[in-house]
C-alpha cells in the first residue's frame, strides 16, 4: 500500500467514524426519552 493510499483510507476512516458518532449523538438528542446504543436498539429510560 503506497502512503498516498495509507493516508487517503486513513482519512476516509476517521471522518466515517466521526459521522456515525455526529448520526448517534443526534438520534439520541432528538429524542427526549429514549437512549440510542449506536446499533439502532433504543431502550426507555424512566
Amino acid at each position: 500500500m503506497t502512503p498516498l493510499r495509507a493516508t487517503l483510507l486513513s482519512f476516509f476512516m476517521l471522518f466515517a467514524i466521526t459521522a456515525w458518532g455526529v448520526a448517534i449523538y443526534t438520534a439520541d438528542a432528538a429524542t427526549g426519552h429514549t437512549v440510542v446504543d449506536g446499533y439502532g436498539v433504543t431502550a426507555l429510560t424512566r
